[in-house]
């Protein structure tokens, strides 16, 4: 139970029953090589730009990814550790599912944002980020807007909406953070981070390792996403801890001609490896450093979350996630819920379909939108 609790409050964790488990062989046809190539963002949202916000010591610059050029806002906050491009797959469906703009926006310390103060990951900041970015893109009057946030960033979405930062707010959906169980997750959570690789021989080599340790159970979605949670570093393959590829404790069974053509490209590499200084990729966030920050994060976060007086979606990979607060509010009807069952922490990006589904319906029966012709819900 306390394995299944460590990313509660981060962007992954570790995989459960249903899913691969660290250790399983992943079932192939014979001689199928996985494809673990990166993916463009270009191949979901349409358009990418660097949003500018004054502070107080000077401007920090947001990136954003958006599609859709009618209907209400869906503003995408991601989990810690990863990036906007967590929601790549996700957001070609939604479009595909109901009339909305989609903003994805990679939060301050996060992907490709840029911040002056990038060690500040409190929640008020945060919150205040997510309010000044929408009046950038929309001045005093910007359209309604239904925020939406995964673990960390639903806690952001979240406090967010408490603070009124965004006037316009028509609902707000939370997915898979629960305080109760975050606040559990705290004390094992910096054990988690430590049990995982420091670096990767390459981005095809983080994207495997996140697909066979369970961290994405969606390949696709992995391909994308990945490059928004890792950064190319230049490190000596001789020192300690670079080739930790794919992550210890993570051993798959391959086919014998893969084998084989594994251990030759081990030879060649491991001469040239004291002559050579080669790229590897390392995570973007040293989240064990945000700790102080976690507690901000979750610490009331179920009364925050039944006061907003929007409407409210709750999604969650299983019903064991709810607390007191909670399951009093959900059985008073303060808002809905939906369990997507056989899902990692990672439930957006390890079956967009049904989270895009589910929020379709939710915000079609509010009336925020309609259903885009054509589509057969």
């Amino acid at each position: 139970m306390e394995k299944q609790l460590h990313l509660n409050l981060l962007a992954s964790r570790p995989p459960m029953a249903g899913g691969f488990q660290s250790g399983s062989k992943m079932k192939m046809g014979p001689g199928r090589k996985r494809d673990f190539s990166p993916l463009p963002w270009s191949q979901y949202f349409e358009t990418m730009e660097d949003v500018e916000v004054e502070n107080e010591n000077g401007k920090d610059i947001f990136r954003i990814y958006c599609s859709g050029a009618h209907g209400p806002v869906l503003l995408l906050l991601h989990g810690g550790g990863h990036s906007a491009l967590s929601w790549a797959v996700f957001t070609a469906v939604i479009c595909s599912r109901i009339n909305c703009r989609v903003v994805a926006m990679d939060l301050r310390a996060h992907g490709d944002t840029k911040v002056k103060n990038p060690d500040d990951l409190s929640a008020d900041t945060m919150a205040k980020d997510i309010g000044k970015v929408v009046e950038a893109l929309y001045g005093d009057n910007p359209p309604p807007i239904m925020i939406i946030g995964h673990s960390m960033g639903g806690a952001i979405a979240v406090h967010t909406a408490a603070a009124n930062h965004i006037p316009s707010l028509l609902g707000l959906c939370v997915i898979d953070v629960v305080e109760g169980t975050a606040m559990d997750a705290l004390n094992s959570m910096q054990n988690f981070l430590r049990s995982r690789p420091k670096t990767f021989k390459s981005l095809e080599n983080a994207i495997e390792w996140s697909v066979k340790s369970g961290q994405i159970r969606n390949m696709e979605s992995a391909r994308v996403s990945m490059g928004g949670q890792v950064k190319k570093c230049e490190e000596s393959t001789s020192s300690p801890g670079v080739s930790r590829s794919i992550g210890e404790g993570i051993i798959e069974e391959e086919e014998e001609e893969e084998a084989e053509e594994e251990s030759n490209k081990k030879r060649m590499k491991e001469d040239d490896q004291e002559i050579k200084k080669e790229s590897v990729f390392t995570w973007r966030v040293e989240l064990s450093k945000t700790e102080k920050y976690w507690e901000g994060w979750f610490r009331g976060l179920s009364a925050l979350f039944l006061t907003c007086p929007a409407p409210k979606l709750l999604l969650l990979a299983g019903v064991d996630r709810l607390d007191k607060d909670l399951t009093i509010g959900q059985m008073q009807g303060k808002f809905q819920m939906q369990v997507l069952p056989q899902c990692g922490h990672a439930v957006h990006e390890d079956a967009p379909e049904k989270v895009a589904d589910a929020l379709a319906t939710f915000m079609v029966r509010h009336k925020f939108t309609e259903f885009k012709e054509g589509y057969l819900c």
